[in-house]
């Protein structure tokens, strides 16, 4: 790099003379180097699916976190740094608590969203700090039904039917375009998330490494058991 753009890669409050933030730039690096994460909505809720990718037969995959509950309405994935998401999650569990104890309800998904996106966008502002190197994809079930939203390390976010994040994205958008359809069964749904896992993964899914967590407007978000988990992979993936 010259020397004369290195001002522009070490600061996060100055701007590019092309109107870019680099240090943003890098956080979504991180993103796309974490792994593939996998979220889609069905008739009555909301599925999370994601790749632990354990490195090691020595790691206990249990102590592998991709899959937080924020509240009993609301749980989220995340892709990239897990460590400054698990940061992010701690401040929603507060802000959603904040929301019951004050108003006596539960937060509305898209609230609660707004909140961490908010406070993602403030790390973009200030010198002395970086962008959180995470991207979170965010199910819930409130009042206005099924919600999924995925937020950026710059602070935006996106609401959507299915979306993906992680190394394994481009894949696994391009086969929820072909393959997703409105009015999908839960069972439906975990398979196609499952599927378009396998597929994000270049069809190196191992199903031990795999998560599922659901939130439906029967039930509160739940984190799907391994056993329960490797069923459904065995039901979507057959024999691979």
């Amino acid at each position: 790099m010259q020397p004369t753009n290195m001002a522009y890669d070490r600061a996060i409050t100055v701007f590019s003379p092309d109107g870019r933030l680099f240090q943003v730039e890098y956080a979504r690096e991180a993103v796309k180097r974490g792994t593939t994460t996998v979220g889609l909505k069905y008739k009555t809720g909301v599925v999370l699916i994601v790749d632990k990718r354990i490195s090691s037969h020595l790691i206990e995959p249990g102590s592998i976190e991709k899959i937080f509950k924020i509240d009993k309405h609301i749980g989220c994935a995340t892709s990239g740094l897990v460590a400054d998401a698990r940061s992010l999650i701690d401040r929603a569990r507060i802000d959603a608590q904040i929301n019951q104890i004050t108003y006596n309800e539960r937060i509305q998904v898209k609230t609660l969203v707004k909140k961490i996106c908010d406070f993602k966008q403030t790390y973009t502002q200030y010198g002395g700090v970086r962008p959180f190197g995470t991207a979170l994809l965010v199910a819930g079930y409130d009042d206005t039904g099924p919600r999924l939203f995925s937020t950026d390390p710059s602070g935006a976010l996106m609401e959507y039917k299915a979306s993906s994040e992680g190394s394994g994205r481009n894949g696994a958008m391009s086969f929820f375009e072909s393959n997703f359809k409105d009015d999908l069964s839960k069972d439906e749904a975990i398979t196609l998330g499952l599927k378009a896992l396998h597929q994000a993964t270049e069809e190196k899914l191992n199903p031990e490494a795999a998560e599922i967590g659901i939130v439906d407007k029967d039930f509160d978000f739940k984190i799907l058991t391994s056993e329960e988990t490797l069923q459904y992979a065995k039901q979507a993936l057959g024999g691979n």
